[in-house]
């Protein structure tokens, strides 16, 4: 094993889960919504306490465990949601009652992002998670920058794709989308990026505040 896979591995098994997310990792997986890593979901808990998110919008509910790292960061904020499954949404439900979420903290939105995000409220909102359709990534990363305040937070894990990203044969729609992102904004004045390669990669955009 190289230095960079121990160091990999080690960075992934670290992270130790609350119980209450384990719980909601575990409805999750036996919905077959694959929720985001233990080392992606404490990256967003910090990123949200850092910032101290009031206001999130998290596209791809995944069951709640995702929701319920950025709450972990951010108790106090309010948490909008946004799944087409509504099976996923009451499960999430359930994990963020079990959790004792208050329900004023919570907003669970069933629908298609492409139909419910260009209705929301420009520059109202601290932090966006795009975890949806990758097939819809960059649509989605746009809206979220629309979305976010000045100096607010994309978020965007699975961004690695699996490794295909890093893979130059991988030419498919999917992985020429995420290369594309990555590469696009870390090029961009509006954003400062950043790209961790923890858990499946999580990929961070920053607005810049305009002069």
């Amino acid at each position: 094993m190289s230095e960079q896979d121990a160091n990999h591995r080690f960075a992934n098994e670290a992270i130790v889960e609350p119980e209450h997310i384990a719980r909601a990792r575990a409805h999750a997986l036996e919905l077959g919504a694959a929720p985001v890593s233990a080392a992606v979901g404490a990256q967003c808990a910090v990123l949200a306490a850092a910032s101290q998110s009031l206001n999130i919008v998290e596209i791809g509910t995944g069951a709640g465990v995702s929701g319920l790292w950025l709450l972990r960061g951010a108790p106090r904020a309010t948490l909008t949601t946004i799944d087409s499954e509504p099976e996923h949404l009451a499960a999430a439900r359930q994990s963020f009652t079990e959790a004792r979420v208050p329900a004023a903290r919570a907003r669970f939105i069933t629908g298609r992002a492409s139909d419910v995000l260009p209705r929301m409220n420009e520059a109202s909102y601290d932090i966006v998670l795009v975890d949806a359709d990758p097939d819809g990534v960059i649509e989605y990363v746009e809206h979220g920058l629309r979305l976010v305040r000045a100096g607010g937070t994309v978020l965007v894990p699975r961004v690695l794709g699996g490794g295909a990203v890093a893979d130059p044969v991988r030419r498919d729609p999917v992985t020429a989308a995420y290369r594309s992102l990555i590469q696009e904004t870390q090029a961009s004045p509006a954003v400062i990026g950043a790209l961790s390669i923890v858990g499946e990669g999580l990929l961070q955009l920053t607005t810049v505040a305009s002069d």
